[in-house]
């Protein structure tokens, strides 16, 4: 990913960083996916040995 950003700030010190919209959305939704993913990890940290079923196994028993 390329980002553009543009500093701004007052006497010699960077205050903010302005980027084009695409760029933020593409920064927001990788950081979306990286929560969501560190979220899968601890759920099945949290399970640990916790009976499972396979999707199969639950369609046949519907």
């Amino acid at each position: 990913m390329n980002l553009h950003p543009q500093f701004i700030g007052q006497e010699g010190s960077e205050e903010y960083v302005v980027l084009p919209i695409e760029e933020f959305r593409a920064i927001a939704e990788a950081l979306e996916d990286y929560q969501d993913l560190q979220d899968l990890r601890s759920a099945k940290e949290s399970e640990g040995t916790a009976a499972s079923a396979s999707l199969t196994d639950v369609v046949n028993q519907l």
